[in-house]
This record gives C-alpha cells, structure tokens and sequence, in this order.
C-alpha cells in the first residue's frame, strides 16, 4: 500500500514547515488528488490516521479534493474532461488524446495553530 508512504511524506512535509514558519500544531489538512493519480482516498485517509500519530498533525482533520482528468484533444484542439486513460473525447470521438490534468497529488492548505 504506497499510500502509507505517501503519508508519510505529508508528515515530513508539514514538519518541514512548521520549523521553516514556526508554527505548532496543524488542525486540518486540504489534498488534491486528481482521479488518475493511482491514490486511493479511503487508504490515504486511513495512512494519514496512522502517520500523524505523535506527529504535530495528530488529530488533524483531512479534507480531501478530487481533481478530474483532463486531457488536450488533437482532434478538435480543446482540453477536455475525461474519466479515466483511454477514453475517446467526449466532444469528437477523437482517440488523440494527451493527458494535462488529473495525475496530481498536492497539499493544497494547512490550516495552522
């Protein structure tokens, strides 16, 4: 389960700031995740309960945001919202499609105490 490490990468994160922005606590933290990153939400979620124990985010509310996928179509030059790889453009039907969005995970705020 990569998501274990990806939280634990969000705790060293935030770690990482609170030394660089002198700050204490953190009470919630705000995610995007775009829909074909690979990360599946329930596992973060349960990962982030696991790592930020005796962490500074400990009891930390995580909120979470999907990002759809998008993708540039060479068939109608427009970007697009698609579902998952491999789909046609919804406009077109065109399968030139490369993707520009939707594979992101970032640490969108830190609400801070």
């Amino acid at each position: 389960m990569h998501e274990m490490s990806i939280c634990q990468s969000i705790v060293d994160l935030i770690e990482e700031q609170a030394l660089a922005q002198s700050f204490d606590r953190v009470s919630r933290v705000c995610l995007e995740i775009g829909v074909l990153s690979c990360v599946e939400p329930g596992a973060l979620a349960f990962g982030f309960e696991v790592t930020t124990r005796g962490s500074i985010a400990e009891g930390a509310t995580l909120d979470i945001v999907d990002v759809p996928a998008s993708a540039w179509c060479f068939g109608c030059n427009e970007t697009v919202e698609i579902a998952r790889r491999g789909d046609d453009c919804p406009r077109c039907q065109g399968a030139r499609l490369r993707v520009t969005g939707g594979e992101e995970l970032r640490v969108k705020e830190l609400e801070v105490v």
